[in-house]
């Protein structure tokens, strides 16, 4: 009989998740088990929560499964691997992040380095399959990342919030690389903290943060804005071009409403790009012409690539990135996703199996 472990599982739609028992899994070919030391919560998750059926299954997704897809932890075993699985610089023992977003590593896309484009991305662990939230999880050797000495129990948001911030300031960076450029980064929640220090650390530009939490400013003045703003309202796109000297190069949009959708592209200067990350849903009313700044860049994604992975890792490794989490134990997830639901976080909550 296969021994079971604790698991926070999906297991009908329209219902709420379980704690339940489940196998330990084995991992399969070029396959790695990997011991969960810490899965970071997203607000993605509770989207899965209330998805009808209809979508998940027109996404490839099949119940029941277990969620959690910004995962830490530590390698247990590896299973057979093929002569093509790249695994000689991993060892058992070792601590690893798991790429959040899926991909087949084979399609035009993968091959030019565009993951977030491969039609696999709708399908991955802890979206569709068996995810984070358990004791154990496995996963293909390519989407292992080394993280040195970083504590993989607090590690699990460079995975996910940390590398899709990564993702849209590695897009941006082109047009932020004089002292005396500016991005607007709208949102101070878990991707708005990261991409402020990753902003810092990879450009010389001043950095703009709007977020109605004075804690979240204040913590986003910590972790690299040279100026915070309350918003979002009516006066948001006035007050950030004053700040910037007519109006800011770059805005990176991690909210994704109709207020912070106007108010960032009103608050442009010509010539800039637009990184619209959040995905609350917002529409951009009124003309085109009215609202988008002439000669910008627009655009928007999900998720990121192991290279924003990797990027992150390192940058934490050099200490240039701080994780700002809390920690939560598999007992307490339930709740932890009502804090999150409700608003309640500076920072990101990971929940650690074996707390």
């Amino acid at each position: 009989m296969a021994e079971l472990m604790t698991a926070y599982r999906l297991v009908e739609w329209g219902h709420s998740p379980e704690l339940t028992y489940v196998p330990i899994p084995v991992p399969g070919e070029d396959e790695a088990l990997v011991a969960v030391a810490g899965n970071g919560l997203c607000h993605s998750d509770l989207t899965m929560m209330s998805m009808p059926g209809e979508v998940g299954s027109a996404l490839g997704w099949h119940m029941p499964f277990t969620l959690g897809h910004e995962i830490g932890g530590t390698i247990v075993s590896f299973g057979p691997l093929s002569a093509t699985a790249s695994a000689e610089q991993f060892t058992v023992g070792q601590a690893v992040v798991l790429v959040s977003a899926n991909s087949c590593g084979q399609c035009a896309d993968c091959n030019r380095g565009m993951e977030t484009l491969c039609s696999s991305a709708t399908t991955g662990r802890g979206y569709g399959r068996d995810g984070g939230l358990a004791e154990f999880v496995v996963a293909p050797v390519r989407d292992l990342v080394a993280i040195g000495h970083v504590d993989p129990g607090r590690a699990g948001p460079l995975t996910d919030a940390a590398a899709t911030s990564h993702h849209a300031v590695a897009r941006v960076a082109k047009y932020l690389q004089s002292a005396d450029s500016s991005v607007a980064v709208l949102g101070a929640g878990g991707l708005g903290i990261f991409a402020c220090q990753i902003l810092a650390a990879l450009t010389p530009a001043r950095i703009l943060v709007v977020d109605r939490d004075p804690v979240r400013r204040s913590l986003a003045q910590e972790r690299g804005a040279h100026q915070v703003l309350d918003g979002i309202d009516r006066s948001t796109a006035k007050a950030l071009r004053e700040a910037s000297d007519g109006g800011v190069d770059v805005v990176i949009d991690v909210i994704g409403t109709d207020d912070s959708i106007i108010a960032g592209m009103r608050s442009m200067r010509g010539g800039g790009s637009f990184a619209l990350v959040g995905s609350e849903g917002g529409l951009l009313p009124k003309s085109w012409f009215s609202n988008f700044p002439q000669e910008a860049e627009i655009f928007t994604f999900q998720g990121s690539t192991r290279r924003d992975v990797a990027a992150v890792a390192a940058l934490l490794g050099q200490g240039a990135v701080e994780l700002d989490v809390e920690v939560a134990a598999l007992s307490e997830v339930t709740a932890a996703y009502e804090r999150l639901g409700a608003g309640s976080l500076t920072g990101r909550i990971v929940v650690q199996p074996g707390r």
